[in-house]
Order: C-alpha cells, then structure tokens, then sequence
C-alpha cells in the first residue's frame, strides 16, 4: 500500500480540512496591505505580458525565424534561468533576512526587472535579436524571482496566524487582476483592434509598437511597486526588523550551511512538510507551463494573431480568477488536498484534446478549461502548506516554498523542449507539461487529508 504522511501535530484541530477563522488584522494597516497587493497587480506585467501572452509570442514568431528554432531557444533560456535559480534562490531571502535589508533588495530586485523590461524595447524583429531577447527574459526571470521570494517574505509582517489566508488571497487575485488590466491595456493602446491600430498609434513597421509594450510594462511594474517599497520603508522606520542575525556579513558558504540545517530539522521533525513542498513544486511549475506556453502555442500551432492571443489571455485570466475563488470555497468544505488532486486531474484531461485537433475553437474550450483549473491548485497548495506550518515560522517554511518552487522551474520548460524536439512539432511540447503534472499528481496521492501543525525545534534541543 501507499504510504500515507501524517503531520506531528501541534494540537488536534476540530475541522483540520478546513481553514483557521479568519480575524482582522493587526498587524499591518489597510493601507499597507494594499501597497502589498499591488505589487503582485504590478508583477503581472512581467509574467502575463512579457514571459506569456505578448513578447514571448514576439520572441517565438517567424520575427526570428523558425518559430520552432525560437521556441527551443526560448525553452533553453528560461531552463537555464530555472538552473540559476535553483542554485542561488534558497538562500536569496535568508540573506536578506540576516541582513535586515529585506525592503531594499525587494527594491533592487524590481527596478532590475523593469530596466531589463524596458531594455527589450531594442529588440528589433530580426534573427540576429533573438539571443538577445532570451537573454533579457531569462535574466529578468530571475531578478523577479529574487524579488518574490522578498515579497513573499514580507507577509509574515503584515498578517496574522489567522488572517495570512485572506491577506495571500487579496494579492493573489491582484496578481490576476493586474494581468486582466495590463493586457486590456495593452491591447487597446498598442496592438490595436482588427486590422486597426492601438489608441497610441503607434505604427507595427518594425514591430514598434510591440517593442513600445517592453516600455510600458517596465513603467507599469515600478509605478504599482512603489507604494509597497514606501510602505515598508515606514513601517521598518517604526519597527526596525529583529536583528536575528549577525551583524557580520554571512558567506555564501555558511548561508548553504543555514539553509541545509534547515531541511535537516524538517526531515528530522517534520518529514511530511518537506515531502509537500518538493511535492508542490513539481506540479506547481506544471501548473506554471500551463501559462508560460499557452500564447506560444495560441500562437505558433494554433494561427492566432498577436490580438487574438491577448483577448484569449484576458479570458483565461478571468476565468482562473473565477475558478481560484471556487477552489478556495470548495477548500473549506473538502480540504485542500482533494482541491489539488481534481484540479490537476483537470489539467491532465483538459490537454489531452489539444494533442489530437489543432482547431482554434478545440484550442478556446480547452485552454479555458486548463486555466480554471490552475488557480484552484495553486490556491490549495499555498493553504495546504499553511496548515503545516508552525507558528512563528512562517516566513522559513514560506520561504522555503517559494524557493523550492523555483528551483523544479527548468522541469517543464526542458520537457517542453525535449518532446517537441523528439517529436518535431510544437504541439507535442504539451505532453511535456503533462508529464510534469502527472508526476506532481502522483505525489500528492499520499499526503494527509487533514494536514495539522508542527513544531520544530532548533537544532541543539534535537540533539
């Protein structure tokens, strides 16, 4: 039989399958809190404009040649960015707690995103730019990542034990909204309507107008990034951060020491919260490629237009704002883990159609589909993890999560590649990302219904 985890608990809950009541928050004003969200809202530029929907469909198309040769590129590059991440995200937000300088590189780390945004302005539509264009979007993956792991970080600050759900849950529907808005706009303004241009009129002769997007999206990141790095500033005034670390600069070597004792203790102590968050990571960059290649694939197999990829984007980012909030009210009455396993079973039968009719109406009804199914996982994997997670280590174990997450993202853009090398088509990419969601899938079947808390020591009381 499968093994089953269950969690060391820290007290036996009543209705362990369901979330802790909800209580307004004192720990952070309103105000706060909304600076906090509209950092996601700003974040969406980078991930639903440039990586899915609009420029990489640009970086992809016969621009620069062989659609499939910059698909592969493309592919390359972001799993190179992946492999980066994996090695330097796990201790970027231990770093920046030991030095107690967390607001100022979530500020670094989000204007060095919106100055590689801005840079792709000067890649023009020519093969000789493609490298170019990859290398920006892939360094530009990884400072926001560094910058997210910082964000993520600050929710611990702004939250308590009992309003941390609904507090993730206002920023993650930011995050779709942000996206909703930012392509509204930028289909409206820049692309244009039919064969009409956008309000700008800014022309398409050397796809001035698409490059004039990477603008705009640079201006779009800072602009909603600002009030939360203001925000903290003043709060950090009123509250300086603990001074938990050492005031000796910590080496790299000795920052892998820290995170490595980490794990140890959630081995050790909590094996089960370890097991979900490499669990979590696989699926959820499954759940990640759903998004990353769904307008390269709108696009390159599919025959829609740059116009037609945007409104399908618009579309799919309703219709996962909607599924996330079904998810959420469904988590509470069946449990996360049952939210998880039918959502990604979801994803698996909503792709398999794609594989077999290459119609733009097959690619609307299952594309839709997929995009309602990946907001309620990625909902009940951040609430499941929130039940495991001891009080007062919240920010460790979701800073754990986040890097985690990060380092399994070269899995489905390397599958992608790799089936649809093997293959020779584009289309066979999807199998990839089935794979990664099927392994994902497979290893949440022996996690516990009912996750309940755990108490980790430290290290020398284990001893």
């Amino acid at each position: 039989m499968t093994p089953r985890f269950s969690a060391q608990t820290e007290h036996a809950d009543t209705a362990p399958s369901a979330a802790p009541p909800l209580a307004s928050s004192d720990a952070a004003p309103r105000s706060t809190i909304a600076a906090w969200a509209l950092w996601d809202a700003g974040g969406a530029a980078f991930n639903a404009v440039m990586t899915t929907f609009v420029f990489g469909v640009y970086l992809t198309s016969k621009n620069f040649g062989d659609p499939e040769h910059a698909s592969s590129v493309m592919s390359m590059g972001l799993t190179l960015a992946g492999l980066l991440i994996a090695l330097t995200a796990p201790i970027t937000g231990q770093r920046s707690d030991t030095s107690g300088k967390r607001t100022f590189w979530l500020g670094f780390n989000m204007f060095a995103v919106s100055i590689l945004m801005a840079l792709c302005f000067f890649v023009a539509p020519s093969e000789s730019y493609l490298y170019l264009g990859v290398a920006l979007i892939a360094l530009g993956n990884i400072m926001n990542e560094f910058a997210t792991v910082n964000y993520n970080a600050i929710l611990p600050q702004i939250s308590t034990p009992h309003t941390v759900g609904r507090i993730s849950g206002i920023g993650w529907a930011s995050g779709y909204f942000g996206g909703i808005v930012a392509l509204a706009i930028v289909l409206v303004f820049f692309i244009g309507l039919g064969s009409n241009t956008g309000l700008l009129g800014i022309p398409s002769n050397d796809a001035l107008n698409i490059r004039a997007v990477a603008v705009f999206c640079a201006v779009w990141t800072t602009a909603l990034s600002i009030p939360l790095l203001v925000s903290m500033r003043r709060r950090d005034r009123l509250n300086p951060p603990l001074a938990q670390a050492s005031t000796e600069r910590m080496s790299f070597k000795d920052s892998y020491k820290e995170l490595f004792s980490t794990i140890r203790r959630l081995f050790k102590q909590a094996p089960q919260t370890l097991y979900f968050l490499f669990a979590s990571a696989i699926f959820r960059d499954g759940l990640t490629g759903v998004f990353t290649y769904g307008g390269i694939l709108a696009a390159g197999t599919f025959g829609f237009t740059t116009t037609q990829v945007v409104i399908f984007a618009i579309a799919g980012n309703v219709v996962a704002g909607i599924g996330a909030l079904i998810g959420g009210k469904l988590d509470d009455v069946i449990g996360p883990k049952m939210v998880i396993i039918i959502s990604l079973a979801g994803v698996l039968c909503a792709a398999t159609p794609l594989l077999f009719s290459q119609e733009r109406i097959m690619f609307w009804i299952c594309g839709l589909l997929l995009c309602s199914f990946v907001g309620p996982a990625q909902s009940a994997s951040r609430t499941y993890l929130s039940r495991l997670t001891p009080r007062g280590q919240e920010g460790e174990i979701f800073g754990l999560y986040s890097t985690t997450g990060r380092a399994a993202s070269f899995l489905a853009p390397a599958l992608f590649a790799l089936f649809m090398n093997l293959l020779g088509a584009q289309i066979w990419g999807i199998v990839g990302i089935m794979v990664v969601i099927a392994l994902g899938l497979g290893m949440v079947l022996p996690l516990t219904a009912a996750p309940q808390r755990t108490v980790l020591k430290n290290s020398e009381a284990t001893s």
